[in-house]
């Protein structure tokens, strides 16, 4: 299955300019990751410019997403250098507003005169930052909406409680090299609806969903048994609906659509797109890819050269 997601808008390279300007003047870098897909929704951009910084992975959305698998992500990132991880979900204020109190512990006695410590907040759109961010500040400060790419210029909040947060637009990176990733983060709902091919997306979750939580589709449709294919799984569940079209065929997209709202709400229980194991193994093979790619634009280079010899 291949997908192309045309989507990066102009503001976004603006925010990346503006993060490595900023970096010196931080303490520790705050990013938001997606529980249900720690892997796709971490930035490269991010992780690029930041590596040398303590850093703070929030897994929002931890209600959503499998409990089991949440912890393996928990346990991967603490082992990293200079790294926290906590799984939180916006359902529980009193569990953000606690974050000061760990941030302050993690960073003490790296306060400046003022006594004040600077993070810099980052995650992709809509994995609700925004959200986080209004409820450390006990008001309404970030935009916060369902749809992506909502922030868009960088704001720097003073929590007056000693930590000032530097707020910075949610980034998508100009070209996801992981196809997996890529229907991932659609299927979560972070690329616009019009970046993407709702019937591709819902047929790379049947097929995700079919084999990995087979017996979440069986209660949530009522089936004792279920298909070996995605297509043949969203034309059962489709009639079972009553999204049907002109002949009496399954309206595919209108299942999609139901299905896509669907996981996102959790409605189909509490499912994980990744595991750490899953997203080394995929990043190899994409850092395989891209120095191929390198190493194809090197000779070509090369053999420009000698045409022109």
């Amino acid at each position: 299955m291949g997908m192309s997601i045309n989507w990066f808008p102009g503001h976004m390279n603006k925010a990346i300019r503006e993060i490595k300007e900023i970096l010196p003047k931080v303490d520790l870098v705050i990013e938001v990751l997606d529980a249900r897909l720690p892997y796709s929704s971490s930035n490269p951009v991010i992780a690029k410019f930041c590596h040398d910084k303590p850093s703070l992975k929030l897994l929002t959305k931890s209600d959503l997403a499998d409990p089991l698998i949440t912890e393996q992500w928990l346990a991967y990132f603490r082992q990293q250098s200079q790294t926290q991880a906590l799984a939180i979900t916006t359902e529980k204020p009193e569990q953000i507003r606690a974050l000061i109190g760990d941030i302050k512990q993690m960073l003490a006695g790296k306060e400046d005169k003022l006594g004040n410590l600077t993070a810099l907040i980052t995650g992709i759109p809509n994995v609700g930052k925004s959200t986080l961010i209004n409820t450390l500040a006990g008001k309404q400060i970030a935009k916060a909406a369902n749809e992506p790419a909502v922030t868009q210029g960088q704001q720097r909040i003073d929590l007056r409680n000693g930590l000032i947060l530097i707020d910075s637009p949610g980034i998508l990176w100009p070209k996801i090299e992981n196809p997996k990733s890529g229907y991932r983060l659609a299927l979560a709902g972070s690329i616009k609806n019009t970046a993407m091919n709702h019937e591709d997306v819902a047929c790379f979750g049947a097929e995700f969903f079919l084999k990995h939580y087979p017996e979440l589709m069986k209660k949530r449709f009522k089936l004792v048994e279920l298909p070996s294919h995605e297509v043949e799984f969203l034309e059962i569940i489709g009639k079972q609906r009553g999204c049907l079209g002109s002949g009496g065929h399954v309206d595919f997209h209108k299942i999609a659509t139901i299905l896509l709202l669907e996981f996102r709400a959790a409605i189909l229980g509490r499912i994980s797109l990744e595991t750490p194991e899953v997203a080394m193994a995929e990043q190899q093979e994409v850092e395989r890819i891209l120095a191929e790619k390198a190493a194809q634009k090197e000779l070509d280079a090369q053999q420009k050269k000698k045409r022109k010899r």
